[in-house]
Order: C-alpha cells, then structure tokens, then sequence
C-alpha cells in the first residue's frame, strides 16, 4: 500500500477500510470489545457478561482482538494467578465511536431488520441461475424425495 489514500480506490483489498470492516467478520468480537467497555475483566467473569459462548470461542476472540491490538492482557504475579483482559486506546476509541453508533442505529431499526430477515424480503434469487460450486438449480419438478434404497418417493 502506497502512502496516498487515493491508492485505496484502485486497490481495494489493501484499504484501511477494509482492514476496519474485518473487525467485525467474527460474530463474537464486538461482543467481546463491548463486555470490556466497562473495564478490565478476567476470563470467566467476561464470559459469564457475554453469555452463550463456549471457551474456545472466546479463547479465539480474545487471540484476534489481542493479534489487533485492541485488548491487552495482563497477567498479575500472584497466587493463584490471575489474567485479566483491557481495552486498549485504539480498541477504546473502536467501541465508543463506530460500535457506539451502530448499537444507536440498531436501537433505531433492529426491530425493521428482523422483520426483513424474518420475511426473507430480501432479492429473489434468480431462477436456474446457480454458481460455480454447485451448478444450475434443478427446476422444481426435479426436487422429488428419495428413499434410503435410492428410489423415489410418492409424495403425499
């Protein structure tokens, strides 16, 4: 990446703007960031905050969000020990500008969204159209249930 901004227009994998949408490709790395917005926590009070989710995924969230330099860990010399997670600067600044924002605007329309997603009012997928993994759509008449045998099914 070139030090002019306007690079980020030719070569769109390379924009910041990227870079800061990823953060938010991982379902449970916001949530992790807002559960810190309150202040350091150790890893079993942050994941009784969050709730419903497993250790594995939180160990892996905290691993990207420490790889991005948003949170710290500090572990403290004591016995037993003990590790606790923090925001830092630049995940502070993330939480209280852009996450700040889209919790308003989800305030504001989350309710319209889940009425969308819950209607599928979403584009028709194009008949027939398929893609490269698997290939055409059958026409509906093709879709007839098998048996275990391997032989049609009389619908009912």
């Amino acid at each position: 990446m070139t030090d002019h901004p306007e690079h980020c227009y030719e070569l769109v994998a390379d924009c910041p703007l990227r870079a800061a949408t990823d953060l938010f490709g991982h379902t449970w790395d916001p949530v992790v960031l807002a559960a810190l917005r309150t202040g350091p926590r150790r890893r079993r009070a942050l994941r009784t905050a969050i709730g419903g989710i497993s250790d594995k995924v939180l160990t892996d969230a905290l691993r990207r969000l420490l790889a991005h330099g948003l949170i710290d860990r500090r572990a403290h010399a004591e016995a037993p020990p003990r590790v606790e997670y923090a925001l830092t600067g630049l995940g502070r600044s993330l939480v209280e500008g852009p996450l700040t924002a889209l919790g308003h605007w989800v305030t504001e329309h989350g309710d319209e969204l889940l009425e969308a997603q819950g209607t599928g009012a979403g584009p028709a997928p194009l008949r027939g159209a398929g893609n490269r993994a698997t290939g055409p759509h059958p026409p509906e008449h093709a879709a007839t249930p098998r048996s275990p045998g391997g032989g049609a099914t009389p619908r009912s």
